[in-house]
């Protein structure tokens, strides 16, 4: 499939350009946005499973970076990521990333 894409659109990138026939970036960037939201409403700590894709994707708009970013930060099977906080709340930061 991805050389299939990249013969009919050689410059295509996932986390930039969305999946063809697929959901479109802004779009999945309003969606993973409403669940940060969610996020930074609640006291305590929360546990969240999703797609790779998807959870690149929240890390980004964590530390409110573009979607894009996602396209850059690894994420293997079942491993451990912790995003929280620094400067006392201030800060969103990716504090453990990928760990196995």
């Amino acid at each position: 499939m991805l050389a299939e894409i990249h013969r009919e659109r050689p410059e295509w990138e996932l986390f930039r350009d969305g999946c063809p026939g697929g959901e479109s970036v802004p779009r999945i960037t309003e969606r993973v946005d409403r669940v940060v939201s969610r996020i930074r409403a609640l006291k305590g700590n929360v546990l969240i499973f999703s797609s790779g894709h998807v959870l690149r994707i929240l890390a980004a708009r964590w530390i409110d970076a573009a979607a894009a970013l996602g396209g850059r930060l690894v994420l293997d099977p079942a491993c451990v990521c912790v995003l929280g906080y620094d400067h006392g709340g201030l800060d969103s930061v990716i504090r453990l990333w990928n760990e196995r």
